[in-house]
């Protein structure tokens, strides 16, 4: 594809030679000749400097030295999205209809284009969405229901009476509607199960990664709004309320009954204890816990979770400590002298 091409495909503006032949994508550092890269963050403007590449996405206001043509969009990383998918092959698409080692309900409602691929078991009063796509040896429960254009991966399983929005995306090893952790305890510290008769409700163009796992409602829905994204082995318990876009990376867990606003962002390996209200907007920083209500537009950081700017200044604080130490060990030195000259 030409740097032409290419630019207008994008929506990008360029000083340079037009003809020149791009072939791929590649990271900065790298990309060789004929490959197209990216910088989104101005802190990563040596790597650009030395990049192999023959053309670069960057900012609109970018003006530091790069040897490859510049291709300036509004945003860099969207724009290399795009970029991406023009020259991504992806695998072929699965072909419509129900493949003959799939068992599949007598009474199931498909609709039209629809993909069930080798040793799924679809159960009784499942409804299935035009265009949607259930993989390799995926499980949906009885009752549940899937959207138009949804995509199972393989080996998805989805409990009784769950439901799926349209365009959802679940990736490898997901189980969804799996009972929620709830037990009764008597004087004797011995626990029983407490029936879980919600059900999980997801709505429409959500992603879920890899082996996350999203628990039933012990009574009602455990919900998942519109275009939530999660990550990768995700724990998200009994009757969570999770509010349109939101985000949660990877190895975040959510305890039971807790509802987190709309746009809130869970960075890497934090999570939050049960029954609290996480407001919309809020950032929630990698490695944190929460353990108490968050207004909406916070951000925060620590175990437990304090708003990031007094936790930094704490933290501070603790890496000054050592010289503390060293002062007060040499006035304590200071005070010995003086006590014994005066004895």
């Amino acid at each position: 594809m030409k740097l032409a091409e290419l630019a207008m495909q994008i929506g990008a503006s360029f000083d340079g030679d037009e003809s020149i032949e791009i072939s791929g994508v590649a990271g900065i550092r790298e990309a060789e000749r004929g490959d197209v890269s990216f910088i989104a963050n101005p802190r990563y403007a040596t790597e650009a400097s030395s990049t192999k590449a023959s053309a670069v996405i960057v900012a609109e206001d970018w003006t530091a030295d790069c040897p490859a043509v510049l291709l300036r969009a509004k945003n860099p990383d969207a724009a290399f999205a795009q970029a991406a998918v023009l020259f991504y092959t992806p695998a072929p698409a699965p072909a419509a209809g129900v493949h003959p080692t799939a068992v599949v309900a007598s009474d199931v409602e498909l609709g039209e284009g629809v993909s069930i691929g080798p040793l799924c078991v679809v159960e009784s009063g499942v409804k299935i969405g035009a265009g949607a796509v259930i993989s390799a040896q995926c499980y949906v429960g009885f009752s549940s229901v899937i959207g138009e254009k949804s995509f199972l991966y393989p080996q998805v399983s989805l409990r009784e009476f769950t439901k799926i929005g349209t365009r959802v995306i679940v990736h490898n090893g997901t189980v969804i509607g799996s009972d929620g952790f709830g037990y009764s305890v008597d004087a004797e510290g011995i626990r029983t199960k407490i029936p879980q008769i919600g059900c999980v409700e997801i709505g429409d163009d959500v992603e879920i990664g890899a082996n996350v796992t999203i628990d039933r409602a012990r009574f009602g829905k455990t919900k998942i709004g519109n275009g939530v994204k999660i990550d990768n082995l995700v724990q998200i318990a009994h009757n969570v309320v999770i509010g349109d876009h939101a985000v949660l990376v990877a190895q975040v867990a959510i305890a039971g009954s807790t509802s987190i606003g709309e746009k809130t962002i869970f960075a890497g390996q934090s999570g939050a204890a049960g029954h609290l209200k996480i407001g919309s907007h809020v950032i929630v920083l990698a490695g944190s816990g929460v353990i108490k209500d968050i207004p909406d537009g916070a951000c925060v950081m620590g175990m437990p979770a304090i708003p990031a700017a007094k936790q930094k200044k704490a933290h501070a604080g603790i890496m000054l400590l050592p010289k503390l130490k060293e002062r007060v060990t040499a006035l304590e030195e200071k005070i010995r002298k003086l006590t014994d000259s005066s004895v």
